[in-house]
């Protein structure tokens, strides 16, 4: 693998919170995506929500499903940019551990119990995976990865927050968001890659759940203009072949836009090394046209697939889950596994065991205490 100078370089890496020897046949960020790979918390993402429940189809993304296609965009931008893809796969396939079951729904629900706890952020979660809350080492909580990576992890973290991180780690991931300086730009790339992820893959779903149509999609310029290209070259074609070859060119179309623009700033930039990329501005970038098309398409969807009557009513329902979980373990910490149960900081404990949870195992959990059932597939 060829890396650019101002690429992290696992050799140069700024190392992990408990040392240890290094891995004879593989580099540090291979080492830390192998870690999340083989995670307990990265297995539960093929039962969390993206979008629609997993009850509501078999073909929907999860969680897994969406990190692993962020995971293949990020390599596909990296490589040619000579950024490092180890470490973009890593922090892609872990960027979504800390989030709730139900989406952003279970989220919203979640900081909103934790309203008088310090509140609930899924980037932060996340971070709290892979530095606490796996168990499976003998020496040390959590993964133990490298710094680049659980910066990459940590997308957005509030000044409260990151006063917290830093008061534990000085210098460490927290410090970036009180200096205002940027992530490596591996991690860049990554919250690229998975807004480029999430706008094609629910254009998709949003289809296949009947709850959009190709040509309210074909009225957004930037789907409208693969649409219309792919209509004319195979008249002939029907059904989803259109809307995969339309997808399929609008992907495409991002990713070499995203390499040009980026390869474009690097070159008036010119960072010496990773630190120095670190403190200019954000350099992994579309273009502004590409932007703005992408913007219009987020905002479309927001209004016509993610306020949809049906995904807002099931929102309803899996907040209700949620806070009734919260409420009845904070009552009755007995009702959580041990290891949660025992903790002294209940709140925490209780945001903690939920975050954790697939859709479905938070299903058959407040069925168990309320007697009630919802989001019955």
């Amino acid at each position: 693998m060829t890396l650019a100078p101002y690429a992290c370089d696992p050799a140069r890496t700024r190392g992990r919170r408990h040392p240890e020897a290094a891995p004879p046949t593989r580099t540090e960020f291979q080492r830390d995506r192998d870690r999340i790979v083989h995670s307990t918390a990265f297995r539960r993402l093929v039962y969390k929500t993206q979008v629609f429940l997993n009850h509501e189809g078999d073909l929907f993304r999860t969680r897994l499903t969406h990190s692993i296609e962020v995971a293949q965009l990020a390599r596909s931008i990296a490589r040619p940019l000579e950024l490092n893809e180890d470490l973009v796969e890593a922090i892609a396939l872990a960027h979504d551990l800390g989030h709730t079951p139900f989406g952003h729904a279970g989220q919203d629900a979640l900081n909103a119990c934790m309203a008088e706890h310090g509140g609930f952020e899924h980037n932060l979660q996340s971070l709290r995976v892979v530095d606490k809350l796996e168990e499976r080492y003998p020496d040390f909580d959590g993964l133990n990865l490298c710094f680049e990576t659980r910066e990459g992890i940590l997308k957005h973290c509030s000044r409260a927050n990151a006063l917290a991180l830093e008061r534990g780690e000085p210098g460490g991931v927290g410090r970036r968001f009180l200096d205002r300086t940027q992530p490596g730009l591996e991690a860049q790339l990554c919250n690229l890659a998975d807004e480029i992820a999430y706008n094609a893959h629910d254009i998709d779903d949003g289809v296949r759940s009947g709850l959009i149509t190709i040509e309210q999609v074909a009225q957004v310029p930037l789907f409208g203009r693969h649409h219309a290209a792919t209509v004319r070259e195979y008249p002939q074609m029907q059904g989803r072949r259109v809307l995969y070859e339309a997808i399929r060119r609008m992907l495409s179309a991002q990713v070499y836009d995203a390499i040009d623009a980026t390869q474009a700033a690097l070159e008036r930039s010119r960072p010496a090394d990773a630190d120095a990329a670190r403190a200019l501005p954000p350099l992994v970038r579309f273009s502004e046209a590409a932007r703005a098309e992408a913007a219009q398409l987020k905002s479309f969807l927001f209004q016509d697939l993610y306020r949809h009557p049906r995904v807002t009513d099931t929102t309803a329902q899996a907040q209700e889950v949620v806070r009734e979980l919260f409420e009845r373990y904070l009552a009755q910490p007995q009702e959580m596994q041990a290891g949660f149960a025992s903790r002294q900081d209940t709140p925490r404990a209780v945001a903690d065991y939920i975050a954790g949870m697939t859709d479905r195992y938070a299903l058959r959990e407040h069925e168990r205490l309320t007697g009630r059932r919802l989001l019955a597939g």
